[in-house]
């Protein structure tokens, strides 16, 4: 006979039915092993084969272990759950290539974003350092960024106009030079016939213009909604920038979790000074082409100077395509003055892409000529305009982890055994 002051077969120094108790008050199965919340009233006779399980469970429960120890491991190695993890490898694959196929835009969008808050970020810690708090950094850097862009439009928004209105005004003056063979317009449209073309092109597609203006204007408005939402995302990232990387570091095992944070803070300073930089580039080629236009006397100088600062922000092509644009505004003022146009785009380029842009990011980025070039043809061939923007920011974050982690470990010297080699 077991006494009363030994532990019972549940482990339990104290009586069987003080422990039951106490069990039953906490809500876990009571001495019939059935839980006391769940599927009251509780009728052994009813129970049938379950009946000998619950007696089971009632002897295992014990304080400690209120839902009973640990069961034996599945053996993962058996060819039921190897077949099984396969199947499940191949369908969680698909499904998550799936996923990101309809996803594309949404991610792209928070990727943007994500590039953004780790671009402006430098300004952010800039006010953290000097006492300001998180929130108020966020904030400030914000506001800094409206009101330029507030300047920005008062500025150049009555010029726009006023440029813009003369466009409008001046239509009629270049109608009469594409008919009249002695212009330089008369003369190319003789050649490329332009405007036996573009009157075949409205005549046969009047339906198709109209749906095409259609798609144009939802293009843009849902370009517009794109760029808020981006925005919002950019703002976000900012505020909770400082938990994404703890987060992010903390997936690191902790014995690497130092060399981790070494190289993705300096990852992260590469696409600050990235962006920061690109944009002190398209402005110092927006305001050269500004003083290029007014000095020759080239209409809509600030329309165009605005435009190749945009087109700039791509890379590699960008500064081509807006030159193109620029040179066949420069043509309506004379062939010397397009030449000429051309001609300072040229140099422009050779001074962007050999003095000014290794001067801003050759400390930052530290790339090859060659593996720029290779970057943003990849990136643009990948993802456009987008893989273009962010070719230069990944490729020299895989330069530094080839440099740090995989060549370090190529150079290490092994000893050869004897006889070996």
């Amino acid at each position: 006979m077991v006494r009363s002051d030994q532990p019972d077969s549940t482990g339990d120094p104290r009586h069987p039915a003080e422990a039951r108790s106490t069990k039953a008050s906490a809500g876990s199965p009571t001495s019939s092993g059935h839980h006391p919340r769940i599927g009251q009233p509780h009728d052994d006779a009813k129970e049938g084969p379950i009946g000998g399980g619950e007696q089971a469970a009632a002897r295992i429960s014990t304080p400690t272990q209120p839902l009973g120890p640990p069961g034996r491991p599945f053996d993962w190695q058996s060819p039921f759950f190897i077949g099984v993890a396969a199947t499940a490898g191949v369908a969680v694959t698909v499904g998550a290539i799936w996923l990101l196929g309809v996803a594309a835009q949404a991610l792209l969008l928070v990727a943007l974003g994500l590039f953004l808050a780790v671009g402006l970020e430098p300004a952010v810690s800039w006010f953290v350092a000097r006492g300001f708090r998180r929130w108020a950094a966020v904030t400030s850097v914000f506001l800094i960024l409206l009101a330029l862009l507030a300047g920005f439009l008062a500025v150049a928004i009555p010029p726009l106009v006023q440029q813009g209105t003369h466009l409008v005004d001046t239509v009629p003056q270049y109608v009469r030079q594409i008919n009249d063979s002695s212009s330089v317009l008369g003369q190319l449209n003789e050649r490329f016939q332009v405007q036996q073309n573009v009157e075949q092109l409205l005549k046969g597609s009047s339906s198709g213009v109209v749906s095409g203006v259609l798609s144009v204007g939802g293009a843009l408005v849902g370009t517009f909604a794109d760029v808020i939402i981006m925005l919002v995302l950019t703002g976000y990232f900012l505020a909770d920038l400082p938990r994404i990387r703890a987060a992010i570091y903390r997936l690191v095992p902790y014995d690497r979790r130092p060399r981790a944070i070494l190289l993705g803070d300096e990852i992260m300073a590469k696409v600050g000074g990235y962006v920061l930089g690109n944009v002190v580039i398209s402005v110092v080629i927006a305001t050269a082409t500004f003083i290029w236009l007014v000095s020759f006397g080239v209409p809509y100088p600030l329309l165009l100077a605005i435009l190749v600062g945009l087109f700039d922000l791509i890379p590699v092509i960008g500064s081509a395509v807006a030159g193109v644009l620029v040179a066949l505004a420069a043509l309506t003022v004379s062939v010397p003055v397009c030449l000429a146009t051309v001609g300072f785009f040229v140099a422009y380029k050779f001074f962007e892409d050999y003095l000014l842009s290794p001067k801003v990011f050759g400390r930052v980025l530290k790339l090859p000529a060659l593996v720029t070039i290779v970057a943003l043809l990849i990136g643009g061939a990948l993802l456009g305009i987008v893989g273009a923007l962010v070719a230069l920011p990944v490729a020299a974050a895989l330069v530094l982890l080839t440099q740090q982690l995989l060549l370090p470990r190529l150079d290490r010297h092994q000893s050869v055994p004897a006889g070996e080699g």
